[in-house]
């Protein structure tokens, strides 16, 4: 459900059967978790945005601004999630960007996801999804908006009863899940995908990565499933531990709820509701 949105600053629900988004995926976005009128790890969020927005050429907007207009539209907002939006303008067809282009603003507010306890204690479902990510380094890190891959793989968790799908690349090394990222916990090592060429380098990730030792590297499906415990993480949902991934089933690690208990201490909005 969407709860309202802002397109330059003004309230709005449209934009135009030309804009680049629509037809060529020409942007980038960041999704945040809203507690309490303020945004998440907004200072993050913003830093990320920028880096996409130097690998695509995009024109940042004033961080001051994009930050002004997400208060405005989290204002009053118990719990929620915000999406910044920014889509280079130009009109007309053809892929070739005009020169300087600004980059059109969308924020928009919409429901938050619950955090259900026992998914935090108990572990919930994984499973390998089939569709791959295509290799690309100069688009891998951050959220640019040809998420197609992310859709498929999404669509293959229905009716599974699984909580997220974990996918590999195209050279069949895991990447990430379809919505989070994965870490990998053997012999009291945790690693985690380097993300270098496929996937998003996730806010929750890097907060995992200063909190703990973490070797970044190549994992391949048998590293998922010999190890002691996984977990996927991502800023809207947490750390959340797998309970099983197909017939292997994890038991719990307590590293792995010592992260959870300090990023509920440093980040309340991402305890989960009893």
């Amino acid at each position: 459900m969407r709860v309202g949105v802002l397109i330059d600053g003004a309230p709005a629900d449209a934009v135009g059967v030309d804009s680049r988004a629509l037809n060529y995926g020409d942007g980038l976005f960041e999704t945040l978790l809203v507690q309490h009128g303020r945004a998440v790890w907004l200072g993050e969020h913003l830093a990320r945005l920028r880096r996409g927005c130097e690998a695509l050429g995009l024109r940042m907007p004033d961080p001051d601004l994009l930050a002004f207009e997400a208060e405005q539209l989290c204002a009053g907002q118990q719990r929620a999630v915000l999406k910044i939006l920014l889509a280079r303008e130009g009109a007309g067809r053809g892929y070739a960007p005009e020169p300087g282009a600004r980059s059109q603003r969308i924020l928009s507010l919409h429901a938050a996801p619950p955090l259900v306890a026992a998914d935090y204690v108990e572990g919930v479902s994984l499973r390998w999804c089939e569709t791959r990510l295509a290799l690309q380094p100069r688009l891998a890190g951050f959220k640019h908006l040809n998420r197609i891959e992310n859709v498929l793989a999404r669509a293959e968790l229905a009716n599974t009863g699984a909580a997220e799908g974990l996918m590999l690349d195209t050279a069949g090394r895991v990447t990430c899940a379809t919505a989070a990222n994965v870490f990998a916990l053997r012999g009291g090592r945790l690693r985690t995908p380097s993300l270098r060429a496929a996937g998003i380098a996730g806010i929750c990730r890097d907060w995992v990565m200063t909190r703990a030792e973490v070797e970044i590297g190549e994992l391949l499906p048998q590293d998922i499933e010999r190890a002691d415990g996984v977990f996927v993480c991502s800023s809207l949902r947490g750390i959340l531990p797998a309970a099983r991934l197909g017939a292997r089933t994890y038991r719990p690690q307590p590293l792995i709820a010592g992260l959870q208990a300090q990023l509920w201490s440093e980040v309340p909005a991402l305890a989960p509701q009893a």
